[in-house]
């Protein structure tokens, strides 16, 4: 898969998104780097780390987020978008569910979109999706935790999303899968579907897993959220095993490690 510049081996490896924040109140590190100097020193910093897809949130989806308008989610965004895009080179994702705000974030400069709705929220999204030639993620999520078969019924509503893109003309080869932990789902919910992520290939497209430093991780060890690193690791090395080709996480450097550890176990050394 190419997402803006860079080609990425999708068979063999497991690539990581770092989060870059730009809002004042994210679950675990609102208010950071939510100036254009704080978001440029993190960009470089988790370069070093050895991050290799930067993905831009101008809008909290933490439980009981405050939705905000189009414009101030563009008025967050877009310079970020725009200073990341000209002072390095890594493929930029932006973190958003509404069509508008998408639009003017291609046109800045992103190279993917995530979707935290799978096209669901806002379908139009899809069509500036298949318009620009972007990759896309399309996550699960539901405003209610009911179920009737539950790991059937993610794989089916995932489904749907992705017949949405379909019919707006995304390629198959433009979609990466998001199981959506910590979005319409219980605790258990949470821990069966990281652990049974490899259900999603049954779709046939590339899977990204988020679990970084949710509250899943916290419940279980019973630790707050800037204390769940190891939790989220563990998280990360299952990802590896069941095949997960991107993990979105906050600590990138850790978590790279953990890749390459996981990666050389299984005989996937560079």
């Amino acid at each position: 898969m190419r997402i803006g510049q860079k080609d990425f081996n999708l068979e063999n490896h497991c690539y990581v998104m770092g989060i870059l924040n730009v809002t004042p109140d994210s679950f675990s590190d609102g208010g950071k780097w939510n100036g254009l100097d704080q978001a440029l020193r993190h960009t470089e910093q988790m370069l070093a780390d050895g991050m290799d897809v930067v993905d831009i949130g101008g809008e909290s989806t933490r439980p009981g987020y405050t939705k905000i308008s189009d414009q101030e989610e563009i008025d967050r965004v877009v310079p970020v978008i725009e200073a990341v895009k000209a002072r390095f080179d890594v493929p930029i994702s932006l973190d958003t569910y509404k069509a508008g705000v998408a639009k003017a974030g291609v046109e800045a400069g992103a190279d993917l979109i995530n979707d935290i709705w799978g096209c669901k929220y806002e379908p139009k999204i899809a069509d500036v999706i298949a318009d620009s030639g972007v990759a896309c993620v399309l996550m699960h999520n539901k405003k209610k935790a009911e179920y009737q078969d539950y790991l059937k019924d993610v794989v089916k509503e995932l489904g749907e999303s992705v017949a949405i893109a379909k019919a707006a003309g995304v390629a198959d080869d433009r979609i990466i899968l998001d199981p959506g932990i910590g979005f319409g789902k219980t605790y258990e919910n949470n821990l069966e579907l990281t652990y049974h992520v490899d259900a999603l290939k049954e779709l046939g497209y590339p899977i990204l897993l988020g679990t970084s430093r949710k509250s899943m991780i916290g419940l279980a060890l019973d630790l707050p959220v800037d204390q769940r690193e190891e939790g989220t690791l563990v998280t990360t090395v299952i990802g590896v095993l069941k095949g997960c080709c991107f993990v979105r996480v906050h600590d990138v450097k850790a978590n790279k490690r953990a890749i390459r550890m996981t990666e050389a176990l299984m005989g996937r050394e560079e």
